[in-house]
C-alpha cells in the first residue's frame, strides 16, 4: 500500500447508485451521501493524524565528546505532515472517499518523508553537513497498519450509506 493514499470506493454500487440520483435530479439526496461518506472517512483521518503527530522518532544518541544543539529548523516535523493529510469525496466519476496527503502543502524539503518515515529508517545530513549522516528510527509502517487498522470499518459504513440512499430512491 502506497503512502500517500488511501481509497475507498463502492465500486459498481456507488457508481449505479450515482447514475440513479442522477436521474432523480436529487441534489440534496447526492450531497447527504457526500457528507455520510466523508463522515465514515474522517476517523481514518483523524486517527493518521495522531498517528503521526505521536509517532516516535529515535536514534542511537550522540557519543560522548559530540556536540549536539538545537534544531536548525522551527518547523515540528510530526505536526507538519500531520496537518498535510486531507479527505477527498467524490459523487460523481468514480464515487468514493480518498484519504491522501497533501504534498504540495508540505515544504519542498520534507515533501518525501512521509514515504521516508513509513519504511521505518531515516537518514539524514548532520544540520545539513552533508559529509556526516545521521541514521533515526520510527515505527515502520504507520500509514499501512493505521489505514489496515480502519478498512472493515469504512467499508461497511459506505455499504451502510450506500443501501440508506438505494432505500431513499425506493428500490
Amino acid at each position: 500500500m502506497a503512502v500517500g493514499s488511501v481509497q475507498i470506493t463502492g465500486t459498481g454500487q456507488l457508481i449505479q447508485l450515482n447514475r440513479r440520483l442522477r436521474a432523480a435530479g436529487g441534489p440534496p439526496l447526492r450531497q447527504n451521501m457526500a457528507r455520510r461518506i466523508r463522515r465514515a472517512a474522517e476517523p481514518l483521518r483523524n486517527d493518521l493524524q495522531d498517528t503521526m503527530r505521536g509517532l516516535t522518532i529515535s536514534s542511537t544518541g550522540r557519543s560522548s565528546g559530540k556536540r549536539g544543539g538545537p534544531s536548525p529548523t522551527t518547523r515540528p516535523l510530526r505536526a507538519t505532515i500531520a496537518a498535510a493529510i486531507r479527505i477527498s469525496v467524490r459523487t460523481s466519476g468514480n464515487p468514493g472517499a480518498r484519504v491522501w496527503i497533501d504534498y504540495s502543502s508540505l515544504p519542498p524539503d520534507l515533501r518525501g518523508m512521509p514515504k521516508v518515515i513509513n519504511t521505518g529508517r531515516i537518514r539524514h545530513p548532520v544540520f545539513g553537513n552533508r559529509r556526516r549522516w545521521a541514521t533515526q528510527t520510527a515505527t515502520p509502517l504507520w500509514w499501512d497498519k493505521t489505514v489496515r487498522r480502519h478498512e472493515p470499518r469504512m467499508r461497511a459504513e459506505v455499504a451502510r450509506v450506500v443501501d440508506d440512499v438505494r432505500r431513499q430512491l425506493g428500490g
